[in-house]
């Protein structure tokens, strides 16, 4: 029984790091609509989204549509202290 829980244990712990980096989303109106970024109101909050030429969807967006977006983060620059 011990090998069974380790050996699941192990399966569950090894999808989960093949699920790569965690994603996210926002849902609200469109506020405003670039080339290389999408603005979100969430709540009073103004969210600004990177976007580029990998994007999907989002061809046909404009102000005011209601969208959610799925996005990741990712690390721009990393300082030692």
């Amino acid at each position: 029984m011990k090998y069974v829980l380790l050996a699941l244990s192990l399966m569950l712990s090894t999808a989960t790091f093949a699920a790569g980096i965690k994603t996210y989303q926002v849902t609200g109106p469109v506020l405003e609509v670039r080339d290389d970024a999408i603005v979100v109101q969430k709540g009073k909050d103004k969210w600004e989204i990177a976007r580029d030429k990998d994007t999907k969807g989002g061809a046909d967006i404009k102000a005011g549509d209601k969208v959610t977006i799925q996005y990741t983060m990712t690390a721009k620059s990393i300082t030692k202290k």
